[in-house]
């Protein structure tokens, strides 16, 4: 098992309307294509992988480094998701505050339809909370929690804790087919910065400690052996040329300008769809079909549809609503036993990644974000700062 846990720059703030929406129907859209390729085991294991989750964040437009991501990314997946739960699969329950303590009702009424032992499931949920708010005594409150279900009864734990004294949040990731034990490092991924001494009860160096305590509440423990990996964004706003692999992003930007495209790639160009939606287009597909090495810089995927803050550049609404459009109707098509663009699609992240062999970076990092950022007004670039009806403003979803 690989244990997983997350650090990320504290950040208040709200969702735009117009984003949430977007990222509900492009995050529904990712799910249902890895869901539909690749089943939803795949799903929950890309769900525990917090840079895979914080690459997902980037691609849906938000702020590529802060805590918001978390929040935003479950609430935009938990509004698509839910609606077509029976048909996929998979079902998102919890999320920030009183959200969070809804969790077991959910659960209890999933398990109910789906015929899986709802008790054991609000256990788990439970005990995953309690582990990482009390025996893990790393100065992080949980303030976020979110269980992610399947019909077949495996589960994905998404929880995130504050420390308001050094203004960063952690994010822990949970994985029910890894997890040997909840009191022996039973996390996926524990995503954060290191703040000094922590008393973690889960460690397995912590095992005469954890058994005195076991020893008094008459509970067993387990063994297990685990990897510890780890996931931490620095705290300024602007994308830098060292917070992305270049030869990657330029591999995809190159691709994106070329002219010629290969027979698949033709068909999404006979819509209509220009270099830009492409380079957007590619960083999607990167996200439902890369393998997990390829997201160890998620910041690259703010290239895909900006970041809602302006960084990299703002939000190109048009190309963001062309990359929903693009890859909805096409997974309708693949249903209908016509993929031919669901291939293309699928086809672009693979053919930049074998341009990436021969591609050498160069310094062309901060001309190409001046472009992103000279085009707004072309794309339809939008922040969440840009003024806002009345209306809109009072249905903004806030971070936390």
């Amino acid at each position: 098992m690989k244990g997983n846990v997350a650090d990320l720059p504290l950040h208040y703030g709200r969702v735009p309307l117009w984003l949430a929406e977007r990222m509900s129907s492009l995050g529904g859209a990712i799910v249902e294509a890895i869901v539909m390729e690749y089943g939803v085991k795949s799903l929950l294991q890309k769900m525990s992988d917090p840079c895979w989750f914080q690459s997902l964040g980037c691609v849906l437009g938000m702020d590529w480094h802060s805590s918001g991501v978390t929040t935003a990314v479950i609430g935009a997946l938990k509004r698509a998701v839910n609606k077509r739960s029976a048909e996929l699969g998979v079902y998102i329950c919890g999320g920030r505050g009183k959200y969070a303590l809804q969790t077991p009702r959910e659960i209890l009424g999933i398990a109910d339809k789906a015929g899986l032992d709802g008790d054991s499931l609000v256990k788990s949920s439970k005990l995953a909370a309690k582990v990482d708010n009390n025996a893990i005594q790393d100065g992080y409150q949980i303030y976020l929690h979110s269980f992610i279900l399947t019909n077949d009864g495996d589960w994905a734990v998404i929880q995130q804790g504050m420390n308001t004294t050094y203004r960063m949040a952690r994010r822990y990731h949970w994985h029910s087919p890894t997890l040997g034990s909840f009191t022996e490092t039973p996390h996926s991924f524990v995503y954060g910065i290191n703040e000094g001494l922590i008393l973690n009860l889960t460690a397995p160096d912590a095992k005469s400690t954890r058994h005195a305590l076991v020893d008094l509440a008459k509970e067993n423990t387990h063994k297990i052996i685990t990897e510890v990996s780890k996931l931490v964004m620095p705290m300024h706003h602007d994308v830098r040329a060292q917070n992305v692999n270049l030869k990657r992003l330029g591999a995809v930007l190159t691709r994106a300008q070329q002219q010629e495209a290969n027979d698949l790639e033709s068909l999404l160009l006979l819509d209509g769809v220009g270099s830009r939606t492409i380079q957007a287009l590619t960083l999607v597909s990167e996200v439902i079909h890369g393998t997990a090495s390829r997201f160890d810089d998620p910041a690259r995927f703010s290239f895909a549809h900006g970041g809602k803050d302006g960084y990299p550049f703002p939000v190109p609404t048009n190309i963001y609503d062309e990359s929903i459009v693009m890859l909805e109707n096409a997974l309708h098509k693949a249903k209908l036993r016509q993929s031919d663009k669901y291939l293309a699609i699928k086809n672009l992240s693979k053919v930049a990644e074998q341009m990436e062999k021969d591609f050498i970076a160069n310094d062309s990092f901060d001309k190409v974000v001046a472009i992103e950022k000279a085009n707004a007004r072309r794309y339809g670039g939008r922040t969440a700062k840009r003024t806002f009806t009345k209306e809109n403003e009072q249905n903004q979803l806030a971070l936390f």
